[in-house]
């Protein structure tokens, strides 16, 4: 099944571009790179420049740019999770 803006809760992210739209840190409001790494609470971006930042979930939205360039804002708290265990959580759907 490929990913959708209405299927992306059901799929894996790692591998994503990511750019943190909102945060309640303002020091990470506009951070992006591809996601590397993804645990239960934190998401790990691998910037341009060849950091590693550690951001929470639950703290930030993240604009997530789909394999077909589509961009969708997700809220890190529907997120937070182990991401293995995503696939049995209940999604609400629009």
């Amino acid at each position: 099944m490929r990913r959708t803006p209405r299927n992306i809760l059901r799929h894996e992210i790692i591998g994503l571009q990511a750019r943190v739209a909102e945060s309640r840190n303002p020091y990470q409001v506009g951070l992006e790179g591809k996601i590397i790494d993804e645990t239960m609470k934190t998401v790990v971006l691998l910037t341009s420049s060849g950091e590693r930042k550690r951001v929470l979930k639950n703290d930030v939205k993240l604009l997530l740019q789909l394999p077909d360039r589509t961009l969708v804002l997700v809220d890190g708290k529907e997120l937070v999770g182990r991401p293995e265990d995503r696939l049995k959580k209940r999604v609400r759907t629009w």
